[in-house]
């Protein structure tokens, strides 16, 4: 019988797999690239701002006492955190999901949410050189007497910002563009006038107190307060479950607009 012979079936292709680390640092390289010339000059105006709201803020009160210099000073890292997070975060997200890149990242075949901790890397970053700025402006100009919490300190300056920036990004994937770009604005004069940061939570209505009770932006002060002046204020636990809740809350809504089908 002769032999017969089967045809060689052509091998499909199947594409190199690729690591959750290298998936990552191409995404966190990408996002670099992306930002370009304009991350510096972010991380130098946050640093400008980081000395305007030290120094500005201490000429809106005449004859400032030492102890409202100190409560002061230790709220600004605050401050810049929760805009960067609250009000950077949002704009940027809403810029990438109008020009196409947001799409364009979501159909990459990585992992999504390696999309969302390659941002928070960014963003980072951008925010933590700012509280170093804020605290040393802060020192020299109604030279303080800080005690630093190192272990609590760097624990709150992380989640601070990982907690704004998730709140952030999922208010930008959330909300219709146009809307989130309005809550975001919205949200630096809320955070900068009526947020108990910069000055005690006692000079806000009750009620208006019982609110700060369950957002993020009065905990995250606080923790970062004890973190920078221990011998003074102390950290409560509650604080830290806070802050924890809304990082959560924030994390899952984010990963949920990556992953769910476009």
């Amino acid at each position: 019988m002769p032999e017969t012979t089967t045809a060689a079936r052509p091998t499909a292709f199947v594409p190199p797999r690729v690591g959750l680390w290298s998936s990552y640092r191409t995404l966190l390289r990408w996002q670099l690239g992306q930002a370009g010339s304009d991350l510096p000059m972010i991380v130098v105006i946050q640093a400008l701002l980081a000395a305007g709201v030290v120094i500005g803020f201490g000429f809106l009160i005449p004859d400032i006492s030492p102890e409202s210099a100190l409560f002061l000073s230790t709220g600004t890292p605050t401050v810049l955190l929760m805009v960067v997070g609250l009000t950077i975060v949002p704009q940027g997200v809403v810029r990438a999901r109008t020009d196409g890149t947001f799409t364009y990242l979501r159909a990459l075949p990585v992992a999504r949410p390696l999309l969302l901790l390659a941002d928070l890397t960014v963003w980072l970053l951008v925010a933590l050189p700012s509280v170093a700025v804020a605290v040393i402006v802060a020192d020299l100009r109604y030279d303080l007497t800080l005690a630093f919490d190192w272990p609590l300190l760097i624990l709150a300056s992380l989640l601070v910002t990982v907690t704004a920036t998730a709140v952030g990004y999922a208010i930008a994937v959330t909300f219709a563009p146009m809307l989130a770009q309005v809550l975001s604005q919205v949200l630096v004069f809320f955070v900068m006038l009526f947020s108990p940061i910069t000055f005690p939570a006692s000079q806000l209505p009750g009620w208006f107190q019982s609110v700060h009770d369950v957002l993020p932006i009065r905990p995250a002060a606080d923790l970062l307060r004890a973190g920078l002046v221990s011998g003074t204020y102390d950290a409560s636990l509650r604080d830290l479950l806070v802050l924890v809740v809304w990082c959560v809350v924030g994390l899952a809504l984010s990963t949920r607009a990556l992953v769910r089908r476009a």
